[in-house]
């Protein structure tokens, strides 16, 4: 679903840490997305089955979080091949991995978590 500028873009947000999901849910909601998030994997997934989405975020926790995360990826991306997949993670992390179509690399600093977001949509657009 791409957006219009009278639509907000829409995020299916995958984060399986309870203190940080709701931080940057409120993060992306304030910089003008839709947001629906889930602390667990499967209930990422039968939500993207019922809904299109802008933009797929997948929260990865470490270098033990890659396979889980790729798992998703893959399950996403052979769902709709289209789909805009985006890993949130370090750099460490980032150098892992191959399945998303983007990587937001952050430490978690707010402005660059927004504007990484940002410009994944822009490129889509």
């Amino acid at each position: 679903m791409e957006s219009t500028s009278t639509t907000k873009p829409s995020i299916l947000h995958l984060c399986s840490r309870e203190m940080l999901r709701p931080l940057r849910d409120q993060i992306l909601r304030i910089s003008g997305f839709e947001v629906d998030s889930f602390l667990t994997g499967s209930d990422t997934l039968q939500k993207f089955r019922e809904k299109p989405y802008d933009l797929v975020l997948v929260d990865v926790e470490g270098e033990a979080g890659v396979t889980n995360a790729e798992d998703i990826c893959s399950k996403i991306k052979t769902a709709q091949p289209d789909q805009r997949v985006a890993f949130v993670c370090n750099w460490r992390v980032a150098i892992l991995t191959d399945c998303p179509d983007d990587i937001v690399r952050t430490e978690f600093d707010p402005v660059a978590f927004v504007r990484g977001v940002r410009n994944i949509l822009a490129e889509r657009n």
